[in-house]
């Protein structure tokens, strides 16, 4: 039976905040809200954690994952980024944007696109999500909440709660966020492609 934290969306409780990344660091699968939808997300590590998700989702072992990081500092743990990108990123974070970059040594193998060492990383404008990351020290393992055939993620706690209690070990209720899909961005070429158009603004990569 998963947990229930009602964490507030802008003063978040700090008591709940490490009760929830305790439960990250113990290899939990946790449900948590981002500035775009609700996403699934475990410790970096863990494998056991990982493979629930994917059994979750049904995903197979094609699926990007994005590492949800707390900075740009982070990032340059797990990805290779130039002056001109780190540019591109200043100007984009936090937002809603998921950046496909270069992965560096750090990002376990099981995470990477199978061809080109690649990984999603994202900074998320949500208190929330910032405060786990702060307690946690390190980046969450993440993907949306699309359940199969579904085509957009889940957006009610509640309705989270009662589909998913007996397979994830936490919920965190931080109201409302919305279905809206990230804007996705690659950086694995000389020039920024667009690989998907969602909530984060694009005219700046035109």
């Amino acid at each position: 039976m998963s947990q229930f934290f009602q964490i507030h969306s802008e003063n978040p409780q700090k008591r709940l905040i490490q009760q929830a990344v305790d439960i990250i660091k113990k290899g939990g699968v946790v449900v948590y809200p981002t500035d775009c939808a609700y996403a699934l997300g475990c410790h970096l590590g863990d494998k056991s954690a990982l493979d629930k998700i994917k059994r979750i989702r049904k995903l197979d072992d094609k699926h990007n994952f994005t590492l949800v990081c707390r900075d740009l500092s982070e990032i340059g743990t797990y990805a290779k980024v130039d002056n001109q990108v780190y540019r591109f990123l200043k100007a984009h974070t936090p937002g809603a944007y998921t950046f496909i970059l270069k992965a560096t040594s750090e990002v376990p193998k099981r995470l990477l696109h199978p061809k080109r060492r690649a990984i999603g990383l994202r900074i998320p404008d949500n208190k929330i999500v910032q405060a786990l990351l702060e307690e946690l020290g390190e980046p969450i393992m993440s993907t949306s909440l699309i359940m199969p055939g579904d085509v957009e993620p889940l957006s009610d706690p509640y309705e989270i709660r009662d589909l998913l209690q007996h397979e994830i070990d936490l919920v965190v209720d931080g109201g409302y966020c919305g279905t809206a899909a990230t804007t996705v961005i690659s950086f694995l070429d000389d020039q920024p492609e667009i690989i998907r158009k969602g909530a984060g603004d694009v005219s700046a990569f035109d």
